[in-house]
Parts: structure tokens; C-alpha cells; sequence
């Protein structure tokens, strides 16, 4: 199974998510429409934004700029936090800026109702088990061919699945992982309820351990990668989708040349036992803690 690049994970729906998207966060303003549009030309289908980027209009124009039919695309986008009880309007929202009748993929982004008059408090009488019914009726209604989740650990998923309202198990659970956050305990708690998992800031980030990573770039300069091609087979190779960031047209294409690279156990086992921890992606900007440090 080394050829990437046409890869899919089967979702417990019988969807089909390409292996290899394209990551949108935290790029700048008028890069993501060309991002978009060279990464569909490069062969990537699997484009991935969120309503909290503020980019769903430029990964909308993207698309149609590359002339790939939609429909042979993988869209997923995400509820943002304050518009946990406005879930009809959040998707609403959502299509009409991407110019879209459905998204593949519509994930509820943190499990955190936050007030969306004060985003450091939590809303008194709503949590996420209750958006999670409001996200049941967008997948009924077809706007959403599958649903899921974002930054949900073991605790939030043990009081979703148990709760009478949750009917649908999520397709997805979009997490954090990297060899300095590898999360093994997460993923497999996750297969086990037949939940994919999506790997974001799968290359660490600019200023992660990862970057200065002796047995990484050893790694990659052995076998001829680059570190990213490298990070990116160790995410395939556990079974998650990865969805790398850039606006660089070059780095796009050299992240999806990937067809033919595989990593052997032990190289495997090297970069899943590297000491460093770091995370991107933290919960202080948070009303409420969503991170307990149990993943492992």
C-alpha cells in the first residue's frame, strides 16, 4: 500500500477520505485561493478549511480556479465554537461562502460551546453532546455527507457515545499528531469505536522540536526525503490521513510525491519514540480545558 497519492481511508459510513489533503490553517489571505487551486492541479483531492479560518470563500474560488469537477473533491469543513447552538446556520454559512449544495465533511472544531458574546465563558445549558444531536440532523439533510469531530479526547467521546441522543458514532476525529505528539492511547481508543483519524499539524510546526530533530532529518537524508515527506509516510503508516499545510507551490507538490516511500518497522518505532513533547495546538485560548494529557 505504498501508492499514497490514490489512497483512501474507508469511514465507518462507507466513505471513502483520501489519504492526502491540503491543510488551510493559519494561511494568509489571498494565498489560499492559489494554494487550493495548485494543490488540486498537483493531483491532491482533499481540501480541508473551517469557518474559524475565515478562508472558506478563497477555498471555494480555488476549486472552481482548477477546474476539478467538485464532486471528485473531499471538502471538509467545521462548526466553529460560538455557533454551537446555531448549527443549522453554521453550515448554512459554511456552503454559501464555499458555493457548495454539501461538504464530504462537517466536523464539530473544539468541544467547547462557547458564548458567542463572551468566547472566555462556556454557555450555561449547551455542551457538545447537544451539538453533536444538532450535527445528526445536517447529515439527514444531506448537506453533510459525513459528520465528526475535532480535538475530542477519550473523556468527551465516553460521554458522546453513552449519551441516548448520540445515534451516529463520528466518522472522524481530527486531532494534533506528529512524533512529538503521537497520541497511540487516542488512536486506538478511536479504531476501536471505528473512528478515523485525521492528522493536523502533521509536520509539528516552524517552531517545534521536530524542526531540530537529529534522528529526523537523519532519517529523511538517508532515505533521499525530505523531513515533511518523511512525517507524512509516518502518519499514512498508522492508518490517519494527513492533511499538510503550505502556500508554497513547491512544497505542495513535494508533499504529495509520496507514492513508493515506505518506512520500515524500525523506522517506524525510531520517530514513534522520540522524547520531545509539544504540541501546536493548545486549550488556554479556551473557556473550558479540552486537553487532559491522556492520550498516551
Amino acid at each position: 500500500m505504498t501508492n499514497w497519492t490514490k489512497e483512501t481511508f474507508t469511514l465507518n459510513t462507507g466513505a471513502k477520505i483520501p489519504a492526502v489533503g491540503l491543510g488551510t490553517w493559519q494561511s494568509k489571505p489571498n494565498e489560499v485561493r492559489q494554494a487550493v487551486a495548485a494543490a488540486l492541479k498537483a493531483g491532491y483531492r482533499h481540501i480541508d478549511t473551517a469557518l474559524a479560518y475565515g478562508n472558506e470563500n478563497e477555498v471555494g474560488q480555488g476549486i472552481k480556479d482548477s477546474g476539478v469537477p467538485r464532486e471528485e473533491i473531499w471538502v471538509t469543513t467545521k462548526l466553529d465554537n460560538p455557533w454551537h447552538k446555531r448549527v443549522e446556520e453554521g453550515i448554512s454559512s459554511s456552503l454559501k461562502s464555499l458555493d457548495m449544495d454539501y461538504v464530504d465533511l462537517y466536523l464539530i472544531h473544539w468541544p467547547s460551546s462557547s458564548d458567542p458574546e463572551d468566547l472566555k465563558k462556556h454557555l450555561p445549558d449547551w455542551d457538545y453532546v447537544k451539538t453533536w444531536a444538532e450535527m445528526q440532523k445536517v447529515a439527514e439533510s444531506g448537506r453533510a455527507k459525513n459528520i465528526g469531530v475535532s480535538n475530542f479526547g477519550i473523556k468527551h467521546f465516553e460521554k458522546l457515545l453513552n449519551d441516548p441522543s448520540c445515534k451516529t458514532t463520528p466518522a472522524v476525529n481530527q486531532i494534533e499528531l506528529h512524533p512529538n505528539n503521537p497520541s497511540p492511547k487516542l488512536i486506538d481508543f478511536c479504531k476501536s469505536k471505528g473512528i478515523h483519524c485525521t492528522a493536523y499539524s502533521c509536520l509539528g510546526s516552524t517552531n517545534s522540536p521536530l524542526a531540530k530533530d537529529e534522528t529526523l532529518a537523519k532519517l529523511a537524508e538517508k532515505k533521499g526525503l525530505s523531513v515533511a515527506q518523511v512525517l507524512l509516510v509516518w502518519g499514512l503508516q498508522r492508518g490517519t490521513s494527513v492533511i499538510p499545510k503550505s502556500v508554497t507551490e513547491s512544497r505542495i507538490v513535494s508533499n504529495f510525491e509520496l507514492d513508493g516511500v515506505t518506512l520500515s518497522d524500525e523506522e517506524m518505532k525510531q520517530l514513534s519514540s522520540l522524547p520531545d513533547r509539544f504540541k501546536v495546538c493548545g486549550d488556554s485560548w479556551l473557556p473550558v480545558k479540552v486537553f487532559f494529557g491522556d492520550d498516551e
